[in-house]
């Protein structure tokens, strides 16, 4: 709420009463107030989730690295990959926080896929057949020429073959686009982001709410004294450089301060509150991103824990299915899997498994290490191990 103007009406300043004739004022006091405007948020289109969501804040920012930086470093096992492959997973499930969708491109040399590409999300267009099943991709060769040439890549019927991958997140109102932890969190984003804007704000009037100026002289101001008593305020008494300089008025000046109650104060609250919201929609613990007044997990290690058996672990176990049924279509056998002993921030789990296991003496050593997820070890007839 603006108080842009206070003081006093003229005595002879006409105005129109509802039977069209013209009355005069009194010499009462006068304020001009300007209600809120109504909200607004940042539109759902790709350009606009990257600009105010992943590019300007922080929270957003620290999700989406921590989960595709995660989840690319899960080394698959069952084939093996292309060069490149780590760096391409990582722009991949970072699209797919993002957009909700993510698209990976062979590079095939001579039948075999040699290198992995990713693609930008919003150069890709699905493509369905007759009874609406996904039957290939459309993808932009360049966004930023005028006339945008697209390649078509379409799946072989007989050998289900494609040159693109498309994975999505669950969306009910559109299966091939997908929905993305942003665009859920992004009236959250919103809230962050205009906060900061706030303080920032705050910070540039030397740290000092809005005031009105009243006038309690004899007469009325012109709109020239007025605005020249105003660019006079914004010169001289605005700015971290100008804070705490003192005012001095005349001629029938007063300034008073428009204190803020404790709810308007209470705006940092409301940022971490924004913040957990961001840090739910995409599964990370706030406690990971140093989120204070989270109470939710024991101590860090429990949380990072919970966070790759709730968001990465899921996420790359879905990455692989997908990447096995593409890649075995293109004449290699490939059964990838994640391996989980590679990860260090579950190796407490394994230690555990591993203590039990060796305390359980009813178990002979190939079920100890079926339980463990390692094949039978050859032996002797003896029973001598090789």
């Amino acid at each position: 709420m603006k108080l842009p103007f206070t003081g006093r009406a003229s005595a002879s300043a006409p105005f129109p009463l509802p039977d069209g004739r013209a009355g005069e004022t009194k010499s009462t006091p006068l304020v001009a107030l300007e209600l809120a405007r109504q909200a607004s948020f940042t539109a759902p289109d790709f350009a606009s989730l990257c600009r105010e969501g992943f590019a300007n804040n922080p929270v957003v920012y620290r999700c989406v690295r921590m989960i595709a930086e995660s989840a690319a470093s899960v080394p698959l096992t069952g084939a093996q990959l292309p060069n490149g492959a780590m760096e391409a997973l990582e722009r991949f499930h970072g699209y797919l926080q993002v957009a909700g969708a993510a698209y990976l491109q062979a590079v095939v040399l001579d039948g075999d896929v040699v290198a992995l590409r990713a693609l930008r999300p919003d150069t890709v267009k699905a493509l369905g057949d007759a009874q609406g099943r996904p039957a290939g991709y459309e993808v932009a060769a360049d966004l930023s020429r005028s006339n945008r040439g697209r390649a078509v890549h379409r799946r072989d019927p007989l050998t289900g073959r494609c040159a693109v991958m498309g994975l999505a997140l669950f969306n009910p109102m559109d299966e091939a686009n997908g929905q993305s932890p942003l665009r859920a969190a992004a009236t959250s984003v919103d809230l962050h982001n205009q906060g900061t804007r706030w303080a920032k704000g705050l910070l540039d009037n030397s740290a000092r709410p809005s005031g009105a100026l009243v006038y309690d002289g004899a007469g009325t101001l012109t709109r020239e004294q007025l605005e020249s008593m105003k660019a006079e305020l914004e010169q001289g008494f605005t700015g971290p450089a100008r804070a705490g300089r003192p005012m001095v008025l005349e001629g029938g000046l007063d300034w008073k301060t428009m204190g803020m109650s404790p709810s308007d104060m209470d705006f940092t609250q409301g940022r971490r509150e924004a913040a957990r919201d961001i840090a739910l929609a995409f599964g990370v613990p706030p406690m990971l991103l140093g989120i204070p007044g989270d109470n939710t997990y024991a101590n860090y290690a429990e949380a990072n824990r919970a966070f790759w058996r709730q968001t990465v672990l899921p996420l790359v176990a879905r990455t692989a299915r997908a990447l096995s049924v593409w890649l075995s279509a293109f004449g290699e056998e490939a059964a990838l899997s994640p391996d989980l002993d590679a990860v260090p921030a579950l190796s407490g789990e394994r230690s555990a498994l591993w203590a039990r296991l060796e305390a359980a003496s009813f178990l002979d050593e190939d079920e100890r290490r079926a339980f463990a997820g390692l094949p039978p070890h050859p032996k002797h007839n003896g029973g001598t191990i090789q």
